[in-house]
């Protein structure tokens, strides 16, 4: 027979998403409720020194000798529909030294700056597309990797992940497309990261980093850039379009724990496990936060409230239970509060929607049949979003 406190918890669950009471994000430390915009911005700092703190880690300084050098510059890319150029961001001036290369799809067919999809990629730049024009990475890569050998990229991984990137129907809706290798910035391996830099901190710097370069390129409209992931880059856009207010909008694809599933509810992929798989991922700090879910300080809803006002997007996959479909949706309805608050509208469900049927205000949600990928259905929704809030 079931327990008083396990039938409240199911009860919970069941009308709240949540386990326990959760940590309310208008909440100030010292007690007092935030009612207005002064006083969320304070509360707003207050979360993402916590979530720094505790989770994600410190990110490295801005690099002062930082350069930008265009190596390709192709205008008949795609059979003539976009231009492609490739720029190496050198993080200390450096050609020899460290360094990132974005890629970017212009569509030609536009007449002026373009607004910009910017995301990380799991296999390389080239693995988004099979153009032969488009730099090998020469970075660590995982082993598992079509057409990885020794770690590295061959001519075979070519368009590996193609099926991700709609480049195409992006650029006839009129968006840029830029992308970064996640192995450039940092290799996505167990490598004895310290409680400063984690992995997810170093991955969301480098998409600030692709956003310096991008505000200075005259064919791309630097103020409606927004920032995209998928799975783990998921959880790096979420943080960096957190932290850096430049990002236009913020688009989660099946990010889960660490990204925009809520840890009080004790469904799915859970903090031990992420701190045992992917111990590089986070600080060293939130491992001492293993079997301890229902008892955080914090939850991923004041992330996502973190990114208030700016359009915020999710989305799930039905069969992708360890990311907690209901979970993420728990969190954008609880950070919806914040929005209203600044004067724009949320979430406008208050229940689950059902599956393939995406529901959207300020913040966008959908959980569509199928399982861990990015497919046309999400892409569909993210640029009729991105269409609607990005002017």
């Amino acid at each position: 027979m079931k327990s008083v406190g396990t039938r409240l918890s199911a009860l919970l669950i069941l009308i709240y998403g949540i386990a326990a009471a959760q940590p309310d994000p208008l909440v100030m430390n010292n007690g007092q409720r935030v009612k207005d915009l002064a006083t969320w911005r304070k509360r707003r700092t207050e979360i993402l020194e916590l979530l720094t703190r505790e989770m994600y880690g410190a990110a490295p300084a801005h690099p002062d000798k930082m350069t930008f050098k265009i190596f390709d510059n192709e205008p008949h890319a795609l059979g003539g529909i976009a231009t492609r150029r490739q720029v190496a961001v050198l993080f200390n001036g450096n050609e020899n030294g460290p360094k990132m290369d974005i890629l970017i799809y212009l569509p030609n067919e536009l007449k002026r700056p373009a607004k910009t999809i910017l995301g990380l990629n799991f296999q390389g730049n080239h693995g988004i597309n099979k153009e032969a024009g488009i730099r090998i990475t020469t970075s660590w890569m995982e082993p598992r990797a079509r057409g990885v050998v020794n770690n590295r990229a061959t001519e075979e991984s070519r368009g590996a992940t193609a099926s991700r990137w709609p480049v195409e129907a992006m650029l006839k809706r009129g968006y840029a497309l830029a992308t970064v290798y996640a192995g450039d910035i940092s290799p996505d391996r167990k490598d004895g990261r310290d409680d400063n830099i984690s992995t997810m901190a170093a991955w969301a710097w480098g998409l600030s980093r692709a956003l310096d370069y991008l505000q200075t390129d005259r064919d791309i409209d630097g103020k409606n850039v927004a920032v995209f992931g998928f799975s783990r880059m998921g959880k790096a856009a979420l943080w960096a379009g957190a932290n850096d207010e430049r990002f236009a909008a913020v688009i989660s694809n099946e990010s889960g724990a660490g990204g925009a599933k809520l840890f009080r509810r004790g469904v799915g992929e859970n903090i031990t496990r992420l701190n045992t798989v992917f111990p590089h991922w986070f600080c060293a700090r939130f491992k001492n936060w293993n079997d301890k879910d229902a008892t955080l300080p914090w939850d991923q809803d004041m992330l996502l409230a973190s990114i208030a006002p700016r359009p915020l997007y999710i989305g799930s996959a039905e069969l992708d239970r360890g990311a907690d479909p209901e979970g993420e949706f728990f969190a954008a309805k609880s950070a919806s509060r914040i929005y209203r608050l600044l004067g724009t509208d949320g979430l406008p469900a208050e229940t689950w929607p059902a599956v393939d049927h995406p529901v959207a205000g300020r913040i966008g949600y959908h959980v569509r049949s199928g399982a861990h990928d990015v497919t046309e259905f999400d892409w569909t929704q993210y640029l009729n979003f991105l269409d609607r809030w990005l002017r």
